[in-house]
């Protein structure tokens, strides 16, 4: 497997086209039977535009990752610093057709060698039920349950998973 890790930046435009064409393709597959259409088709809109990437990178800090297998973007992980050592994943997608294969657990693998955190958190769907496996299989607990007023009428029915590093068990 040809896999290769890359720095998204905010002024590559290509890049961002990409990231955005990526998420709307997974998003599209996965989540109509979760949230349903018009509430993906809101989220996409207000954390996916390019406009809204680029703010992602350049006022929020967050770092975007993007996995490359036979140079396609095929997923990517975005994150950012909350405490000394402490970060956030934002987000965390792999495409359909290259799931179960790696990307996924080498992409976060990738991440928490270059960031060696003490803990790291996350946000994922209630009913989001392989995802939620997936993050439990590397580690992650649920720390708490929380509900997210995105606007528009929509909310985020989320937990809130944990990853805490050895040396702090």
């Amino acid at each position: 497997m040809n896999l290769i890790f890359k720095e998204i930046k905010s002024g590559s435009d290509k890049d961002l086209k990409d990231l955005s064409l990526l998420a709307s393709k997974i998003w599209n597959d996965h989540y109509p039977p979760i949230i349903g259409q018009e509430q993906v088709d809101y989220m996409l809109g207000k954390f996916y535009s390019l406009e809204s990437l680029k703010d992602q990178m350049n006022i929020k800090n967050n770092i975007f990752i993007g996995a490359y297998l036979n140079n396609e973007m095929v997923g990517f992980i975005s994150y950012s610093k909350t405490g000394d050592e402490d970060y956030f994943i934002h987000k965390l997608y792999i495409k359909t057709e290259t799931q179960r294969i790696g990307i996924g657990r080498a992409l976060l693998e990738y991440v928490l060698k270059n960031l060696n955190p003490e803990t790291i958190r996350l946000t994922v769907n209630r009913q989001n039920f392989k995802a939620i496996n997936f993050y439990f299989k590397l580690g992650f607990t649920i720390e708490k349950i929380i509900d997210i007023d995105i606007e528009n009428g929509f909310v985020m029915n989320d937990f809130v998973m944990l990853y805490m590093s050895v040396n702090q068990k």
